[in-house]
């Protein structure tokens, strides 16, 4: 299993950059960052000094959407920083939750999302896309790579589309039984679209925080369950709550939910949350103890699990990150790999 790292672009910048650069030396193979242009600084730029200052980390945005950038700019991006570092990025893709809702505008579909994941691709291999009616190719790119585009996704739709169009899936909590089902419709969509099951990424992204303070641990990720909870009241809104086609370890608990105030958006005390039972947290998040990490990460990878990525959003992220390169990672691998 890889190990990835989830950061916001809050200023100042370097902290960022710094904290990616303490992430390769503690053995971490992935560092993503949010995209909500508006909420948080740009991510593209400083995604250039974070592949600058290391040799081997692959960056990527956590999530990125087609709405708010031009399907030929996000292209032109991934393919510039291909051709000034190498192959070291990957692209998580989504429909644009908050940085779309957060400056007026509807999440994409995703048929759409579909479509433009396949133009930005062929358009960063150097091949010739037909966009606006307009046969395009970008004219510097001198070799071809195969964009890996990873989607994140709950619902069934969503899933099925991951399965049938993207390269990996992303799921944004850590609960086993969950991870499970969503796993299970993305491969079989996957199948069904003649595709191996079994090429597709698996990444699982979640809070963890290294410690034995569980009361105070929740509290700091309590905002998660708020954010999941935003995508499971769309499933709501379009399953119903009672649907046997989203599970009810997923959709029980927002019954008291209220709303949702982006402007506290994946920050720790965000008052739009305070509706997330104590249960939920211990189920998404990984909480605890190294030994508590351990069990989990290994339930995740008996499930097929290609990547633990953790959203590091809490008051004790330096102290996590130190915790998983020193103690976690270590340990895990050594009982994995033996």
């Amino acid at each position: 299993m890889d190990f990835g790292v989830v950061l916001q672009t809050n200023p100042p910048a370097r902290e960022v950059i710094n904290r990616a650069v303490a992430a390769e030396g503690l053995g971490f193979d992935y560092v993503w960052t949010f995209d909500s242009h508006v909420l948080w600084q740009e991510p593209f730029v400083i995604f250039s000094q974070i592949l600058d200052r290391t040799e081997r980390l692959i960056v990527g945005p956590m999530v990125t959407n087609p709405g708010t950038r031009d399907w030929t700019v996000l292209a032109s991006l991934f393919a510039t920083l291909k051709d000034m570092y190498g192959p070291r990025l990957v692209c998580g893709m989504g429909r644009g939750d908050s940085a779309l809702r957060y400056i007026g505008r509807t999440p994409t579909t995703l048929e759409t999302t579909a479509t433009a994941t396949r133009v930005i691709k062929d358009l960063v291999a150097g091949r010739t896309v037909t966009y606006n009616d307009k046969e395009l190719t970008i004219p510097w790119i001198s070799e071809e790579w195969d964009l890996p585009v990873w989607m994140a996704a709950y619902g069934p739709k969503a899933l099925a589309s991951t399965g049938t169009h993207y390269d990996g899936y992303i799921l944004q909590l850590g609960d086993p039984q969950i991870v499970e089902w969503t796993v299970g419709v993305v491969r079989e969509a996957a199948a069904a679209a003649g595709r191996d099951p079994d090429s597709l990424t698996i990444c699982v992204a979640a809070p963890a925080y290294v410690g034995d303070d569980l009361a105070h641990q929740r509290d700091q990720v309590r905002w998660f369950g708020g954010m999941v909870g935003n995508h499971v009241a769309d499933l709501v809104n379009r399953y119903g709550a009672t649907s046997t086609a989203v599970p009810q370890a997923l959709t029980d608990y927002i019954k008291a939910r209220e709303g949702y105030d982006y402007d506290h958006h994946g920050k720790a005390g965000n008052p739009s949350t305070d509706f997330v039972p104590d249960e939920i947290i211990e189920r998404f998040c990984l909480l605890g103890s190294v030994e508590s990490h351990l069990e989990r990460l290994r339930e995740l990878a008996d499930l097929g699990v290609d990547q633990f990525a953790i959203y590091l959003m809490h008051d004790q992220m330096d102290e996590t990150l130190s915790a998983y390169g020193t103690q976690v990672i270590p340990a895990f691998k050594a009982t994995t790999e033996t």
